[in-house]
């Protein structure tokens, strides 16, 4: 007999469900982490998308984009785990723009991306205001660092098994570089999860292996 398995629209509807039994007033923060390749950036645009279904406004930011220039980035070598780890991102524009303003509501404006990578540029600011009552959803890696503790109302860390990440590596970086990327962002991986154990800070953690049946894990039982 074929194991069953939950759909994907069922692990974001439990998931919201769980938020709003915890926060449903306010300005509200939602940190999507986990390993390179795990789906992060879809798993978040989707979990936006069932709070807008069911009628509350959100906010969607990237860490990816609030990245230091690439001078810095790159100052340890192109890849450096530890470069990747300590100098990728700006932590202080992130907070200072973002998380900061986001939090104090009112009349308050926050910036939801701040550098173009592409260019090696600072985007110019585009401020936004909202509601009283905003859900903002965030993607990145090392989002339960130190200089970020504190900042999140609810985490999810997304497991996926080592092999298919490397295959959605390959297809996002290219077969060329992807083995040096891999090692790069695995080594970086390491070193964060070796100094702030996210998986165990977690609020929850889902296994997204199979992104159309991703399935909620507890620490207990791994």
């Amino acid at each position: 007999m074929a194991r069953w398995a939950p759909q994907r629209r069922d692990v974001m509807a439990a998931t919201v469900d769980e938020i709003l039994g915890n926060y449903r007033r306010g300005r509200i923060t939602i940190g999507v982490d986990g390993r390179t390749a795990s789906g992060k950036s879809t798993f978040a645009d989707d979990l936006a998308r069932e709070f807008e279904r069911r009628g509350y406004v959100t906010a969607r930011a990237s860490l990816d984009d609030f990245l230091n220039p690439a001078e810095q980035r790159y100052r340890r070598g192109r890849y450096s785990p530890e470069g990747y780890y300590r100098d990728a991102y700006a932590y202080d524009v992130f907070r200072r723009v973002l998380i900061e303003p986001f939090r104090m509501g009112g009349s308050a404006a926050f910036v939801t991306a701040a550098y173009d990578k592409v260019r090696d540029v600072q985007l110019e600011p585009k401020w936004r205001t909202g509601p009283d009552d905003v859900f903002l959803v965030v993607d990145g890696g090392f989002l339960d660092r130190p200089e970020l503790r504190g900042v999140w109302n609810y985490t999810i860390w997304l497991d996926a098994d080592d092999d298919v990440r490397a295959k959605r590596l390959h297809a996002r970086d290219g077969i060329e570089s992807a083995s040096e990327l891999a090692a790069r962002y695995e080594g970086a991986h390491e070193l964060y999860e070796r100094d702030a154990h996210p998986r165990q800070t977690a609020t929850a953690i889902i296994d997204n292996t199979d992104p159309e049946h991703p399935r909620r894990v507890f620490a207990d039982a791994c």
